[in-house]
């Protein structure tokens, strides 16, 4: 991977927190929590909350782009989902790092936004 490719650092051990997306209305009491690692152009890490139990993910990162394969439990009934996503890694205006992520799940697109805490 090449360095100059990237605008934003690293996520490896940043903690981000979703506050939106087309899926679902986000809870801002108990927001999913996501939590990055980061090494050699593989990324891996694990979140929770809101509607969901738990969940692991693991992909790659070329750039500023980000392809993942994605499970976790639903809150609600415990059925497991998985899916694929792709995220821009962005800065904001104040310099932290945020994430647009775009996934897919049992065959419906869904965009989501996560910023870092």
């Amino acid at each position: 991977m090449t360095e100059s490719l990237r605008t934003a650092p690293t996520l490896d051990g940043r903690e981000f927190v979703m506050t939106s997306s087309t899926n679902s209305a986000v809870d801002p009491e108990s927001p999913s929590r996501f939590r990055y690692s980061e090494r050699d152009g593989v990324i891996w890490g694990d979140y929770e909350g809101d509607t969901v139990t738990f969940g692991r993910f693991v992909g790659t990162r070329e750039g500023d782009f980000l392809s993942v394969t994605f499970v976790h439990v639903m809150l609600a009934d415990g059925a497991v989902v998985g899916g694929t996503g792709a995220s821009r890694v962005e800065l904001d205006g104040e310099g932290r790092v945020r994430l647009v992520e775009d996934f897919e799940i049992d065959g419906v697109d869904h965009v989501s936004i996560c910023v870092e805490v």
